[in-house]
């Protein structure tokens, strides 16, 4: 086992609350924040981090930061 730190570089995340069949509404927010400020995904995966255990924690309380990798670059 190896331990190596990664670096995603310039991101865009929030704290989705709720249902992860309810992540399309934070991920619309997130495009809107985003088209606001001009940046554009450097990727069209994104990264979810799940601070809430779905095996102990109801649906609507999870906890969920949802990440996409941006860039600001024109091309």
């Amino acid at each position: 086992m190896q331990f190596e730190t990664l670096t995603d570089g310039p991101s865009l995340q929030i704290l989705h609350l709720g249902s992860y069949d309810d992540e399309p509404a934070s991920f619309a927010k997130l495009a809107s924040y985003a088209t606001e400020h001009g940046l554009k995904r450097r990727t069209l995966a994104h990264k979810e981090i799940y601070l809430s255990d779905p095996r102990r924690i109801v649906a609507s309380k999870r906890k969920t930061v949802l990440r996409w990798l941006m860039t600001t670059d024109e091309a």
